[in-house]
């Protein structure tokens, strides 16, 4: 879990100055094992992040973010823009500068034994991914199962990381306590389109069989077919194979949604499609230039082309639960403790967002307030993800 001799100090010039600020950092560090990346090492001063509700009901409450930054390094990740507030970029440092909270499991451990937690349902993977690369080095997603499963709280994790299996026996056991919930986020199925623009995940087909081995322990996993890149995978084709191999892994059910383009991440993405496909440029600065969401004719245009294909394949579409407006939980809640007696909403779970009959999500304020429209490009601008409380997924 620790590099001795791989050491960065506070005032070496590659230690960022947003980080050599922080009074919680114990130091950065360097591995062979990782080229080109950093870790900086922080003792967590809370492990739960609480999302504040949006005007009606909050499908994520509570979420826990081990890392901050992700090597996967998604060109499209939502989550970059978190970055700038350490002063990092929302490029290759978001890449490259890894947050890593050391301490989570034990602090985390400590907020679930107050009396006033209240055991509501946990999301992982909701900004960056919990089992990234770092993670099969510094290990801390097993002692977060442990908490939250000792603790009687239900919880769901959303990942790229075929490491996932590495803990499906854990995971199993912690299913027999408490509700939990697993989802693979594989978007794209075309190798070489995949390994451009998610350079740092596992492969495809590694995410596949994470799915089948999920599965083999008896829990269910969702998949999450997100983004949908326009004009790169919503052909019939495209989209009729993943859906194919998606079941065929075993996959549960299947959520899904056309991409979206934050400030910062859009300029981050535009420098990767100038790079590699410079003839789509115009017409993604046609169908993003004025927000944050493809437009509503493009979102109907997909859906009228999925919703036949997935029943053609036989899959479920991601459920809501009435309860939280999240996916249903997929656990059966067949743990017996007085925790879930207790408390209904371990019912649900934390993977998913509210969505339409199309299969698009809907943000709570708006929908409170009567309106079905996705937020204009300004609202979203200097929000971080704890304010918004609206992206549940890796992108």
């Amino acid at each position: 879990m620790r590099w001795s001799g791989q050491e960065l100090t506070a005032e070496a010039p590659s230690t960022l100055p947003g980080l050599a600020r922080l009074n919680n950092l114990v130091r950065s560090v360097r591995t062979p094992d990782f080229a080109g990346i950093t870790f900086h090492e922080v003792l967590a001063k809370s492990a739960l992040n609480k999302i504040p509700g949006g005007g009606g009901p909050m499908p994520f409450g509570w979420t826990i973010n081990p890392y901050r930054g992700c090597s996967h390094a998604c060109v499209y990740c939502f989550a970059r823009p978190t970055h700038s507030y350490l002063e990092l970029d929302q490029g290759k440092d978001f890449d490259n500068e890894i947050i890593v909270k050391v301490n989570v499991a034990e602090v985390l451990r400590k907020e679930l034994a107050k009396p006033s937690w209240a055991r509501h349902p946990v999301a992982l993977g909701t900004n960056t991914d919990p089992y990234q690369r770092a993670e099969g080095r510094y290990a801390l997603m097993p002692g977060i199962i442990d908490a939250l499963a000792d603790s009687a709280t239900p919880f769901s994790i959303l990942t790229k990381g075929s490491l996932l299996r590495r803990d499906l026996d854990h995971l199993a056991e912690a299913a027999k306590r408490v509700p939990v919930d697993l989802a693979m986020s594989i978007a794209v199925y075309d190798d070489e389109l995949q390994q451009s623009v998610e350079p740092g995940t596992p492969t495809t087909k590694a995410r596949l069989a994470t799915v089948t081995a999920v599965r083999e322990h008896g829990l269910d996993c969702s998949v999450f077919l997100m983004p949908i890149l326009p004009y790169l995978t919503d052909t019939r084709a495209h989209l009729d194979e993943a859906l194919r191999q998606a079941k065929e892994a075993g996959a549960t059910s299947v959520l899904y949604t056309a991409l979206h383009l934050k400030p910062g991440v859009k300029e981050w993405y535009y420098l990767w499609l100038g790079r590699e496909h410079p003839d789509l440029l115009p017409k993604y600065r046609q169908m993003y230039g004025r927000g944050t969401y493809a437009p509503k004719e493009y979102r109907q245009w997909l859906a009228a082309r999925m919703k036949p294909l997935i029943r053609a394949h036989g899959l479920q579409r991601g459920e809501e639960d009435p309860l939280t407006g999240g996916v249903k939980s997929s656990a059966g809640v067949t743990a017996s403790t007085d925790a879930v007696k207790a408390f209904p909403e371990v019912r649900a779970s934390a993977l998913g967002m509210l969505r339409d009959g199309d299969g698009e999500r809907r943000v709570l304020a708006n929908r409170a307030n009567g309106g079905d429209e996705a937020p204009d490009e300004a609202a979203l601008i200097g929000a971080s993800l704890v304010n918004l409380g609206v992206q549940p997924t890796l992108f």
